[in-house]
């Protein structure tokens, strides 16, 4: 881990500068924010402090990118970039000889950015089954991940996802149903919905393109075909019962 010192001090200085009194508060040290969750590759902005009056060092360990922003004797503020992975930040001072530390925790997310719906068959006669499938690539945390699937307003299932892989996945629900009247009156749609939080963040939603789905009534099918041959099957019979009409 690398360490950026925030303030030194001489310890001889240091005794003078320390108010009277100030031995007698407890040395604590702060980190803000504690716990957070950032987007694959993003960055953040970390304050480190302390209640001692002049410490004599201070500073953050981490193993990723940072850059000190600002810095007084009893706070350090720190960007810390392309945050890829989970990690652990360290906060330490050093006050009256004595050192104490404060951890963050950073969680990585990769976001539901694409949502895709579909409908197969997406022309169905009524009474037939068909098909909801509903698939979000590359999303992490998997057990944070609810997908939903709609028409209109109306929920028809929806499924939370298992597993504490960290690695981004494809995640997919499917329900089949069989069509009815009011299924061609509808969008059908999905939201994805990430949960973070149980990690220091919000609630994440994207939600799929709306699809239509067509849907025929059997009975609705055949007439055309009958009535056709009807009218051929009446032409060949008049046809046939008065040749010299149709022959002028």
């Amino acid at each position: 881990m690398s360490s950026f010192s925030c303030w030194v001090l001489p310890a001889a200085l240091l005794a003078l500068l320390c108010c009277p009194g100030s031995a007698e508060k407890a040395f604590e040290v702060y980190i803000w924010p504690e716990q957070v969750v950032v987007e694959s590759s993003g960055s953040l902005e970390v304050n480190c402090s302390t209640n001692c009056a002049q410490p004599e060092s201070g500073g953050l360990e981490t193993s990723l990118t940072k850059t000190l922003l600002a810095s007084q004797a009893r706070w350090c503020q720190f960007l810390i970039s392309d945050i890829s992975q989970d990690t652990v930040l360290l906060c330490h001072f050093t006050c009256l000889g004595e050192q104490q530390s404060k951890n963050a925790t950073i969680s990585v997310y990769h976001p539901p950015k694409q949502v895709i719906l579909k409908l197969q068959p997406t022309s169905v006669t009524m009474g037939n089954p068909f098909t909801i499938e509903c698939s979000v690539p590359g999303v992490a945390p998997l057990e944070s991940l609810t997908l939903t699937l709609l028409r209109g307003r109306e929920t028809l299932y929806n499924q939370t996802f298992e597993g504490a892989t960290v690695v981004p996945q494809e995640a997919v629900a499917t329900l089949n149903v069989t069509a009815h009247r009011e299924d061609g009156h509808h969008n059908f749609s999905c939201q994805a919905e990430l949960d973070l939080r149980s990690r220091g963040g919000g609630i994440v939603r994207s939600i799929s393109e709306p699809q239509v789905l067509e849907v025929y009534a059997i009975n609705k099918l055949r007439p055309r075909h009958c009535g056709h041959r009807l009218q051929v099957n009446r032409r060949k019979t008049e046809e046939h019962l008065h040749p010299h009409r149709h022959s002028r």
